[in-house]
């Protein structure tokens, strides 16, 4: 026990020191030109390194609100914004699917076409069954960028065993172990899992989170770019790579809020019942756009 604290006290220190030799050497990771540097970016992804430098940052920033809570607030606001913007942009995909669904359906039914071409100047031509297997990539950018915004907007299901019945600082108890317990390790496990999942299908040889840091140095020797573009059909949709980086920005999205929440449960708690829902940014339906429910007497 004594040696496991040991060494996150130790990791906690060297995290600082990480991060700005990061920062004040962006050309060691970021000139993806250098084999070298792109596979020190693939190992830092995924490192105990980038994992302790995160959760240093989350403990500097929570002592940082505990003594002033405005910063917290601000944390708070920021991060949700975070969320919302992503998510009300990217949650037009489910109207461009629908439209691309009508399209596809008057194209091969009513034109008897096999496939659509778009673009200007530079036409984009791809059969039927491309376009509707892509149709697969609009619901995924619905379900993994859009899911911090539907926690914001409280949207999604609650099982509620106790929750309703407790107090408001009990429910605030909760919250914030749910974000610590649940929340960011399931973020942090389909971070570290998607991480090495994405760049497998990306480049050759192939990455591995067992590797080191020397040998993933040793392997970009022979590093090139081999971007997956197999479909599942022999005329269908070949991006099946953007589904893997959605799967990475989501563990993002979803730890970034887990850290929001916390923030916010834990100020909700300090403050009181007053300060519930304080900041809160959910849209807000208008006289008149209430879902219509047919019902019979």
């Amino acid at each position: 026990m004594v040696e496991l604290v040991g060494w996150i006290a130790v990791s906690i220190a060297e995290a600082f020191y990480n991060f700005g030799y990061a920062v004040t050497h962006p050309s060691l990771w970021l000139n993806w030109s250098d084999s070298q540097a792109l596979m020190r970016f693939i190992y830092y992804g995924g490192s105990t390194e980038f994992f302790f430098v995160v959760f240093t940052a989350f403990l500097v920033l929570t002592g940082l609100g505990i003594w002033k809570r405005a910063i917290m607030w601000g944390a708070v606001r920021v991060l949700e914004g975070v969320a919302n913007t992503v998510g009300r942009f990217f949650a037009w995909a489910g109207l461009l699917m629908v439209l691309q669904q009508i399209l596809i359906i008057f194209v091969q039914r009513i034109f008897a076409q096999a496939d659509i071409t778009i673009g200007l100047g530079v036409a984009v031509s791809r059969d039927l069954t491309w376009w509707s297997e892509e149709l697969k990539l609009y619901n995924a950018m619905v379900v993994a960028l859009c899911a911090s915004y539907t926690f914001v907007q409280g949207g999604h299901v609650r099982v509620d065993l106790i929750y309703a019945g407790v107090s408001h600082r009990a429910k605030r108890v909760i919250d914030m172990a749910g974000s610590l317990i649940f929340m960011m390790p399931m973020a942090v496990l389909i971070w570290m899992y998607g991480w090495y999942f994405l760049w497998r299908h990306l480049v050759v040889p192939k990455p591995s989170a067992s590797d080191t840091l020397e040998r993933l140095l040793a392997k970009s020797r022979a590093l090139r770019w081999n971007v997956e573009t197999i479909g599942f059909s022999p005329n269908g949709f070949d991006g099946y790579f953007l589904f893997k980086i959605l799967l990475v920005g989501f563990a993002g999205l979803i730890f970034l809020q887990a850290v929001a929440f916390f923030f916010r449960s834990y100020l909700e708690f300090v403050e009181g019942e007053e300060a519930e829902g304080r900041y809160l940014d959910r849209d807000r339906i208008e006289a008149g756009e209430e879902p219509y429910e047919h019902s019979e007497v």
